[in-house]
């Protein structure tokens, strides 16, 4: 018989690969491009050595209640960016993760490709997407996470004049055990 040992770390990061779980380090990570095009918040500069963990919730909530459990077990705050139509579907989940002391941010309202939307396409998907869990919550989101990663100017600027922020993430680890966006 063996025995292993696993660590607090390493529990965290098995949670994460099962789960499919995208981390947004925080730290001293440059990102450089042309000035031409806009760029979301890829991180956030701090002395502190950590990392954000995010989720996305679009298509159902089997482990939302285990997941809850498992952050509080562990102290880990996490934001959660929901969509629209999984906040209509699951409003218990989404009030239970704000409850539990988890930010509730936008992942727009029906999960399209937004670049590939007007502008009055992408105010009307972030502000109904926001009606919908400032509801629930009591507070509007102020970030979104564009589905797919998909973004461009036109989006970062609308989201922009929307008073929000759009987050991208640094390390996907539905990368290396399947993406459901495939």
């Amino acid at each position: 018989m063996k025995l292993f040992i696993v660590t607090k770390k390493q529990i965290m990061l098995m949670i994460c690969l099962v789960l499919g779980v995208t981390v947004t380090v925080v730290g001293s990570v440059s990102v450089f491009a042309n000035t031409d095009r806009k760029l979301p918040i890829y991180c956030v500069q701090t002395d502190k050595k950590q990392v954000a963990i995010s989720f996305d919730a679009a298509w159902g909530n089997d482990d939302t209640e285990q997941l809850i459990k498992i952050l509080k077990e562990y102290d880990v705050p996490a934001t959660f960016f929901v969509v629209g139509a999984w906040v209509d579907k699951y409003p218990e989940s989404v009030k239970a993760l704000s409850d539990a002391g988890h930010q509730i941010q936008n992942h727009s309202n029906t999960h399209p490709h937004m670049t590939q939307l007007s502008k009055t396409q992408i105010i009307d998907e972030l502000e109904s997407c926001n009606k919908k869990i400032a509801d629930i919550t009591g507070k509007t989101p102020t970030l979104l996470r564009a589905p797919y990663g998909d973004y461009d100017n036109v989006v970062l600027e609308t989201t922009k004049e929307l008073k929000m922020d759009t987050i991208q993430w640094d390390v996907d680890s539905s990368a290396t055990i399947g993406n459901p966006h495939k």
